[in-house]
Protein backbone atom coordinates (compact mmCIF):
# COMPACT_ATOMS: atom_id res chain seq x y z
CA UNK A 1 0.00 0.00 0.00
CA UNK A 2 1.40 3.45 -1.34
CA UNK A 3 1.73 6.34 0.65
CA UNK A 4 4.15 8.55 -0.88
CA UNK A 5 3.26 11.94 -1.65
CA UNK A 6 3.10 12.88 -5.25
CA UNK A 7 2.66 16.32 -6.96
CA UNK A 8 4.27 19.95 -6.96
CA UNK A 9 4.44 22.35 -4.31
CA UNK A 10 5.80 26.03 -4.44
CA UNK A 11 8.55 26.35 -2.28
CA UNK A 12 7.31 29.19 -0.08
CA UNK A 13 3.82 26.59 0.49
CA UNK A 14 6.30 23.85 2.03
CA UNK A 15 4.07 24.31 5.51
CA UNK A 16 1.50 22.51 3.22
CA UNK A 17 3.20 19.56 2.00
CA UNK A 18 4.92 18.98 5.30
CA UNK A 19 1.53 18.77 6.77
CA UNK A 20 0.04 16.76 4.12
CA UNK A 21 2.75 14.33 4.33
CA UNK A 22 2.80 14.65 8.53
CA UNK A 23 -0.61 13.71 8.25
CA UNK A 24 0.18 10.09 5.82
CA UNK A 25 2.88 9.38 8.10
CA UNK A 26 1.02 9.33 11.41
CA UNK A 27 -2.05 7.21 9.76
CA UNK A 28 -4.24 9.58 9.73
CA UNK A 29 -4.63 9.10 5.62
CA UNK A 30 -5.46 6.25 3.18
CA UNK A 31 -5.64 8.65 0.36
CA UNK A 32 -5.75 12.48 -0.32
CA UNK A 33 -5.72 15.24 -2.73
CA UNK A 34 -4.70 19.01 -1.46
CA UNK A 35 -4.74 21.49 -4.11
CA UNK A 36 -4.08 25.54 -3.57
CA UNK A 37 -4.33 28.56 -6.14
CA UNK A 38 -2.82 31.71 -4.75
CA UNK A 39 -4.61 34.11 -7.46
CA UNK A 40 -4.59 32.02 -10.46
CA UNK A 41 -1.17 30.60 -9.90
CA UNK A 42 -1.48 26.41 -8.88
CA UNK A 43 1.11 27.01 -5.75
CA UNK A 44 0.00 23.15 -4.33
CA UNK A 45 -1.32 20.26 -6.03
CA UNK A 46 -0.47 16.85 -4.50
CA UNK A 47 -1.72 13.76 -3.90
CA UNK A 48 -0.59 10.44 -2.03
CA UNK A 49 -1.77 6.81 -1.10
CA UNK A 50 -4.93 4.53 -2.19
CA UNK A 51 -8.00 5.33 -3.74
CA UNK A 52 -9.05 1.93 -2.75
CA UNK A 53 -8.39 0.12 0.56
CA UNK A 54 -9.91 -3.18 -1.13
CA UNK A 55 -7.82 -3.11 -4.30
CA UNK A 56 -4.72 -1.07 -3.42
CA UNK A 57 -5.66 1.26 -6.02
CA UNK A 58 -3.67 4.11 -6.62
CA UNK A 59 -4.46 7.71 -5.76
CA UNK A 60 -3.92 9.35 -9.28
CA UNK A 61 -3.32 13.12 -10.08
CA UNK A 62 -6.94 12.90 -11.72
CA UNK A 63 -8.54 10.13 -8.94
CA UNK A 64 -12.20 12.50 -8.44
CA UNK A 65 -13.63 11.54 -4.55
CA UNK A 66 -16.84 12.78 -2.93
CA UNK A 67 -16.90 15.98 -1.76
CA UNK A 68 -20.15 15.69 0.75
CA UNK A 69 -21.33 18.51 1.64
CA UNK A 70 -18.83 20.83 -0.15
CA UNK A 71 -21.65 20.01 -3.07
CA UNK A 72 -23.44 22.83 -1.33
CA UNK A 73 -21.13 25.87 -2.29
CA UNK A 74 -21.32 24.66 -6.00
CA UNK A 75 -25.51 24.78 -5.03
CA UNK A 76 -25.25 27.78 -3.49
CA UNK A 77 -23.30 29.65 -6.48
CA UNK A 78 -25.53 28.29 -9.35
CA UNK A 79 -28.41 29.99 -7.50
CA UNK A 80 -26.82 33.16 -6.99
CA UNK A 81 -25.72 33.13 -10.81
CA UNK A 82 -29.60 33.38 -11.59
CA UNK A 83 -30.13 35.99 -8.90
CA UNK A 84 -27.35 38.17 -10.93
CA UNK A 85 -29.15 37.28 -14.11
CA UNK A 86 -32.72 38.89 -12.69
CA UNK A 87 -34.54 35.11 -12.33
CA UNK A 88 -35.46 35.96 -8.80
CA UNK A 89 -35.36 38.66 -5.58
CA UNK A 90 -33.07 36.69 -3.28
CA UNK A 91 -34.85 38.79 -0.42
CA UNK A 92 -38.11 37.76 -2.23
CA UNK A 93 -40.84 35.76 -1.35
CA UNK A 94 -40.35 31.82 -2.02
CA UNK A 95 -44.02 31.66 -3.38
CA UNK A 96 -43.39 34.25 -6.10
CA UNK A 97 -41.85 31.93 -7.95
CA UNK A 98 -42.90 28.31 -5.94
CA UNK A 99 -46.64 28.77 -5.07
CA UNK A 100 -46.80 25.23 -3.32
CA UNK A 101 -44.08 26.09 -0.55
CA UNK A 102 -46.56 28.65 1.23
CA UNK A 103 -47.99 25.61 2.43
CA UNK A 104 -48.54 24.98 6.72
CA UNK A 105 -47.51 28.33 7.32
CA UNK A 106 -43.88 29.15 5.55
CA UNK A 107 -45.65 31.73 2.84
CA UNK A 108 -43.06 34.18 4.80
CA UNK A 109 -40.28 32.92 3.45
CA UNK A 110 -37.50 34.03 1.44
CA UNK A 111 -34.84 32.83 -0.94
CA UNK A 112 -32.20 33.76 1.35
CA UNK A 113 -33.81 31.54 4.13
CA UNK A 114 -33.64 28.77 1.96
CA UNK A 115 -29.56 29.41 0.77
CA UNK A 116 -28.91 30.21 4.58
CA UNK A 117 -30.16 27.12 6.73
CA UNK A 118 -33.52 29.50 8.08
CA UNK A 119 -35.91 27.60 6.15
CA UNK A 120 -37.12 25.29 9.02
CA UNK A 121 -36.75 22.78 7.20
CA UNK A 122 -33.57 20.78 8.25
CA UNK A 123 -35.28 16.90 8.04
CA UNK A 124 -37.78 14.95 6.38
CA UNK A 125 -40.77 14.15 8.38
CA UNK A 126 -40.64 10.37 7.24
CA UNK A 127 -37.71 8.01 6.37
CA UNK A 128 -36.93 8.68 2.48
CA UNK A 129 -35.12 5.53 0.64
CA UNK A 130 -31.96 6.51 -1.10
CA UNK A 131 -33.77 5.40 -4.69
CA UNK A 132 -36.42 8.47 -4.00
CA UNK A 133 -34.02 10.92 -3.35
CA UNK A 134 -33.21 11.05 -6.83
CA UNK A 135 -36.36 12.69 -7.41
CA UNK A 136 -35.43 16.49 -7.19
CA UNK A 137 -39.26 17.55 -7.82
CA UNK A 138 -40.64 14.55 -5.83
CA UNK A 139 -38.69 15.60 -2.63
CA UNK A 140 -38.54 19.58 -3.30
CA UNK A 141 -42.64 18.91 -3.33
CA UNK A 142 -43.20 16.78 -0.33
CA UNK A 143 -40.53 19.72 1.57
CA UNK A 144 -43.10 22.53 0.24
CA UNK A 145 -46.00 20.61 2.05
CA UNK A 146 -44.31 19.80 5.26
CA UNK A 147 -44.61 22.11 8.25
CA UNK A 148 -41.43 23.71 9.37
CA UNK A 149 -39.92 23.24 12.74
CA UNK A 150 -39.91 26.89 13.44
CA UNK A 151 -41.25 29.97 11.24
CA UNK A 152 -38.70 30.52 8.39
CA UNK A 153 -36.42 33.27 9.61
CA UNK A 154 -36.95 33.51 13.30
CA UNK A 155 -34.37 30.78 13.72
CA UNK A 156 -31.11 28.96 11.39
CA UNK A 157 -30.03 25.14 11.96
CA UNK A 158 -27.99 23.01 9.41
CA UNK A 159 -29.90 21.77 6.74
CA UNK A 160 -27.23 18.99 6.40
CA UNK A 161 -29.39 16.92 3.35
CA UNK A 162 -33.03 18.95 2.79
CA UNK A 163 -30.71 22.29 1.78
CA UNK A 164 -29.90 20.51 -1.64
CA UNK A 165 -33.60 20.00 -2.51
CA UNK A 166 -34.35 23.38 -1.41
CA UNK A 167 -32.12 25.90 -2.80
CA UNK A 168 -31.36 23.76 -5.64
CA UNK A 169 -35.07 24.14 -6.49
CA UNK A 170 -34.42 27.77 -7.27
CA UNK A 171 -32.06 26.14 -10.42
CA UNK A 172 -34.77 24.07 -10.85
CA UNK A 173 -37.17 25.97 -11.29
CA UNK A 174 -35.97 28.29 -12.87
CA UNK A 175 -33.50 27.08 -15.08
CA UNK A 176 -35.41 24.08 -15.73
CA UNK A 177 -31.85 22.07 -15.83
CA UNK A 178 -30.65 19.85 -12.31
CA UNK A 179 -28.01 22.03 -10.31
CA UNK A 180 -25.49 18.96 -11.81
CA UNK A 181 -26.20 19.97 -15.57
CA UNK A 182 -26.71 24.40 -14.65
CA UNK A 183 -23.25 23.97 -13.12
CA UNK A 184 -21.88 22.07 -15.92
CA UNK A 185 -23.17 24.05 -18.38
CA UNK A 186 -22.22 27.20 -16.66
CA UNK A 187 -19.11 27.52 -14.63
CA UNK A 188 -17.72 23.46 -14.52
CA UNK A 189 -17.52 22.83 -17.82
CA UNK A 190 -13.28 22.86 -17.52
CA UNK A 191 -13.62 21.28 -14.44
CA UNK A 192 -13.27 17.62 -13.17
CA UNK A 193 -16.88 18.11 -10.71
CA UNK A 194 -20.24 16.51 -11.49
CA UNK A 195 -23.56 16.75 -9.35
CA UNK A 196 -24.72 13.18 -10.60
CA UNK A 197 -21.63 11.44 -11.99
CA UNK A 198 -21.23 9.45 -14.96
CA UNK A 199 -20.47 5.47 -14.63
CA UNK A 200 -16.97 5.76 -15.68
CA UNK A 201 -16.36 8.49 -13.24
CA UNK A 202 -18.02 6.59 -10.44
CA UNK A 203 -15.40 3.64 -11.33
CA UNK A 204 -12.26 5.27 -11.19
CA UNK A 205 -13.60 7.47 -8.27
CA UNK A 206 -11.80 6.85 -4.64
CA UNK A 207 -13.40 4.62 -2.30
CA UNK A 208 -14.26 6.17 0.99
CA UNK A 209 -13.31 3.64 4.20
CA UNK A 210 -14.27 4.60 7.22
CA UNK A 211 -11.77 5.58 10.26
CA UNK A 212 -12.05 5.22 13.75
CA UNK A 213 -15.89 5.31 15.33
CA UNK A 214 -16.70 6.96 18.64
CA UNK A 215 -20.09 7.60 17.68
CA UNK A 216 -22.44 5.48 15.63
CA UNK A 217 -20.93 6.02 12.22
CA UNK A 218 -20.87 9.74 12.01
CA UNK A 219 -18.77 10.51 9.23
CA UNK A 220 -17.87 7.18 8.63
CA UNK A 221 -18.54 5.91 4.93
CA UNK A 222 -21.72 4.06 5.59
CA UNK A 223 -23.20 7.05 8.05
CA UNK A 224 -24.67 10.28 7.70
CA UNK A 225 -22.95 12.50 5.70
CA UNK A 226 -24.97 15.95 4.76
CA UNK A 227 -22.84 17.25 7.32
CA UNK A 228 -20.29 16.77 9.99
CA UNK A 229 -20.94 16.80 13.86
CA UNK A 230 -18.20 20.06 14.69
CA UNK A 231 -15.06 19.09 16.11
CA UNK A 232 -13.31 21.01 19.48
CA UNK A 233 -12.75 24.02 19.76
CA UNK A 234 -13.75 27.81 18.77
CA UNK A 235 -13.28 30.76 16.02
CA UNK A 236 -11.53 32.65 17.99
CA UNK A 237 -8.80 30.23 18.80
CA UNK A 238 -5.57 30.24 16.95
CA UNK A 239 -5.65 26.31 17.14
CA UNK A 240 -9.11 24.41 17.62
CA UNK A 241 -7.43 22.20 19.82
CA UNK A 242 -8.46 24.70 22.91
CA UNK A 243 -10.93 21.68 24.11
CA UNK A 244 -15.13 22.05 24.84
CA UNK A 245 -14.96 18.11 26.32
CA UNK A 246 -18.32 18.34 27.46
CA UNK A 247 -19.83 19.61 24.20
CA UNK A 248 -18.35 17.15 22.39
CA UNK A 249 -20.18 14.72 24.50
CA UNK A 250 -23.20 16.13 24.14
CA UNK A 251 -22.49 16.23 20.32
CA UNK A 252 -21.47 12.83 20.00
CA UNK A 253 -25.22 12.35 22.33
CA UNK A 254 -27.16 14.07 19.85
CA UNK A 255 -25.61 12.32 16.71
CA UNK A 256 -26.14 8.62 18.25
CA UNK A 257 -30.35 9.77 19.65
CA UNK A 258 -32.47 8.63 16.58
CA UNK A 259 -34.61 11.15 17.60
CA UNK A 260 -32.20 13.92 17.97
CA UNK A 261 -32.47 17.08 15.02
CA UNK A 262 -28.71 16.21 14.35
CA UNK A 263 -29.37 12.82 13.65
CA UNK A 264 -32.58 13.60 11.78
CA UNK A 265 -31.20 15.58 9.14
CA UNK A 266 -27.54 13.94 8.60
CA UNK A 267 -28.96 10.40 7.89
CA UNK A 268 -32.69 10.59 6.30
CA UNK A 269 -32.14 9.85 2.89
CA UNK A 270 -29.57 7.16 4.22
CA UNK A 271 -27.17 6.56 0.98
CA UNK A 272 -28.25 3.04 1.61
CA UNK A 273 -25.85 -0.36 1.20
CA UNK A 274 -22.23 0.87 0.74
CA UNK A 275 -22.92 4.51 2.00
CA UNK A 276 -21.66 7.31 0.19
CA UNK A 277 -19.91 4.78 -1.80
CA UNK A 278 -23.73 3.64 -3.53
CA UNK A 279 -23.64 3.99 -7.29
CA UNK A 280 -27.55 4.40 -6.41
CA UNK A 281 -26.42 7.87 -4.95
CA UNK A 282 -23.48 9.00 -7.22
CA UNK A 283 -25.64 9.27 -10.20
CA UNK A 284 -28.37 10.75 -8.67
CA UNK A 285 -26.16 13.82 -7.13
CA UNK A 286 -28.11 14.86 -4.52
CA UNK A 287 -27.50 19.15 -4.98
CA UNK A 288 -26.76 18.64 -0.91
CA UNK A 289 -23.94 16.21 -0.46
CA UNK A 290 -23.86 14.35 -4.31
CA UNK A 291 -20.65 15.77 -6.02
CA UNK A 292 -17.77 14.15 -7.06
CA UNK A 293 -14.71 16.13 -7.95
CA UNK A 294 -10.69 15.98 -8.02
CA UNK A 295 -8.91 18.48 -5.59
CA UNK A 296 -7.71 20.87 -8.61
CA UNK A 297 -11.22 21.03 -9.61
CA UNK A 298 -12.48 22.44 -6.37
CA UNK A 299 -9.94 24.61 -5.75
CA UNK A 300 -10.23 25.93 -9.60
CA UNK A 301 -14.01 26.31 -8.75
CA UNK A 302 -13.14 28.63 -5.51
CA UNK A 303 -10.27 29.97 -7.73
CA UNK A 304 -13.00 31.54 -10.53
CA UNK A 305 -15.05 32.67 -7.58
CA UNK A 306 -12.87 34.44 -6.08
CA UNK A 307 -11.60 35.88 -9.49
CA UNK A 308 -15.08 36.90 -10.57
CA UNK A 309 -15.43 34.73 -13.29
CA UNK A 310 -18.76 33.24 -12.00
CA UNK A 311 -20.58 35.85 -9.91
CA UNK A 312 -19.51 39.49 -10.21
CA UNK A 313 -17.50 40.49 -7.47
CA UNK A 314 -20.35 42.53 -6.03
CA UNK A 315 -22.97 39.34 -5.93
CA UNK A 316 -20.23 37.68 -3.95
CA UNK A 317 -19.70 39.93 -1.88
CA UNK A 318 -23.75 39.91 -0.99
CA UNK A 319 -23.43 36.37 -0.76
CA UNK A 320 -20.68 36.29 1.81
CA UNK A 321 -22.53 39.05 4.23
CA UNK A 322 -23.72 36.40 7.36
CA UNK A 323 -27.67 35.86 7.03
CA UNK A 324 -27.45 33.44 10.20
CA UNK A 325 -24.94 33.16 12.96
CA UNK A 326 -25.02 32.02 16.72
CA UNK A 327 -26.74 28.48 18.05
CA UNK A 328 -27.77 26.49 15.44
CA UNK A 329 -30.53 24.00 16.11
CA UNK A 330 -29.21 20.84 14.43
CA UNK A 331 -25.42 21.27 15.14
CA UNK A 332 -25.88 22.38 18.51
CA UNK A 333 -22.84 25.07 18.35
CA UNK A 334 -22.66 28.35 16.67
CA UNK A 335 -22.72 28.20 12.97
CA UNK A 336 -22.59 31.32 10.47
CA UNK A 337 -23.94 31.00 7.35
CA UNK A 338 -23.99 34.13 4.08
CA UNK A 339 -25.91 33.03 1.49
CA UNK A 340 -25.36 29.26 0.90
CA UNK A 341 -21.35 29.55 1.99
CA UNK A 342 -20.09 28.87 5.15
CA UNK A 343 -18.20 31.56 7.19
CA UNK A 344 -15.42 31.25 10.03
CA UNK A 345 -17.49 29.74 12.95
CA UNK A 346 -17.15 26.77 15.20
CA UNK A 347 -18.37 24.54 11.73
CA UNK A 348 -15.84 26.31 9.93
CA UNK A 349 -12.53 26.58 11.58
CA UNK A 350 -10.36 29.24 9.81
CA UNK A 351 -6.78 30.64 10.46
CA UNK A 352 -6.71 33.97 11.79
CA UNK A 353 -5.85 35.57 8.62
CA UNK A 354 -8.52 34.62 7.16
CA UNK A 355 -11.54 35.10 9.67
CA UNK A 356 -12.69 38.14 8.23
CA UNK A 357 -12.64 37.15 4.53
CA UNK A 358 -12.54 33.52 4.37
CA UNK A 359 -15.85 31.28 2.76
CA UNK A 360 -16.79 28.04 1.63
CA UNK A 361 -17.80 24.33 3.01
CA UNK A 362 -16.43 21.98 4.77
CA UNK A 363 -17.35 17.81 3.96
CA UNK A 364 -18.09 15.09 6.26
CA UNK A 365 -15.26 12.80 6.71
CA UNK A 366 -12.92 16.09 6.78
CA UNK A 367 -13.23 17.70 3.11
CA UNK A 368 -13.09 21.09 2.57
CA UNK A 369 -13.29 24.03 -0.05
CA UNK A 370 -12.59 27.35 0.33
CA UNK A 371 -11.87 30.99 -0.90
CA UNK A 372 -10.65 34.24 0.36
CA UNK A 373 -10.96 37.03 -1.64
CA UNK A 374 -8.94 39.63 0.38
CA UNK A 375 -6.72 37.00 0.06
CA UNK A 376 -6.85 36.18 -3.17
CA UNK A 377 -6.53 32.48 -1.96
CA UNK A 378 -8.32 28.97 -3.22
CA UNK A 379 -7.97 26.04 -0.91
CA UNK A 380 -9.32 22.41 -1.60
CA UNK A 381 -8.67 19.25 0.32
CA UNK A 382 -10.61 15.81 -0.48
CA UNK A 383 -9.59 12.74 1.60
CA UNK A 384 -11.07 9.11 1.70
CA UNK A 385 -10.20 8.19 4.97
CA UNK A 386 -13.60 9.57 7.36
CA UNK A 387 -11.97 11.53 10.00
CA UNK A 388 -12.71 10.91 13.87
CA UNK A 389 -15.12 13.50 14.22
CA UNK A 390 -15.64 12.99 18.04
CA UNK A 391 -12.23 13.80 18.65
CA UNK A 392 -12.01 16.53 16.51
CA UNK A 393 -10.59 15.88 12.98
CA UNK A 394 -8.46 18.76 12.29
CA UNK A 395 -6.71 17.58 8.65
CA UNK A 396 -8.06 20.29 6.90
CA UNK A 397 -7.85 23.19 9.23
CA UNK A 398 -3.84 22.24 9.42
CA UNK A 399 -3.34 22.41 5.63
CA UNK A 400 -5.13 25.78 5.39
CA UNK A 401 -3.04 27.45 8.05
CA UNK A 402 -0.25 26.36 6.50
CA UNK A 403 -1.77 27.37 3.03
CA UNK A 404 -2.23 30.84 4.42
CA UNK A 405 1.27 30.90 6.51
CA UNK A 406 2.49 30.63 2.35
CA UNK A 407 1.03 33.55 1.31
CA UNK A 408 3.12 35.57 3.90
Amino acid sequence: MSSTVQGHCDPAFAGVREVFEQNFAEGRELGAAVTVYAGDRKVVDLWGGVADRRTGREWLPDTPCFGFSCTKAVTAAAALLLAERGAYEVDGPVTGWWPEFGAEGKDGATAAHLLSHQAGLPAFARTVPAEEAADAAARASELAGQKPEWTPGEAHGYHALTYGWLAGEIVRRLSGRTVGAFAKDEFTSDLDLWIGSPDDVIERAAKLSAGRRTTDGAGGASGGAGGRPPSKGTVGADSPKTAQHDMLKRLAAAYTDPESMMNRAMNNPHPGKGGYNNPVVLRAGWPSAGMITTAPALAGFYRDLVAGRILRPDTLREALRPRASGPDRTLLVDSAFGLGFMRPSQTFFTPKPGRASAFGHTGAGGSIGLGDPEAGLAVAYLPNLMGDQAAGDLRAFRLTQAAYAGLS
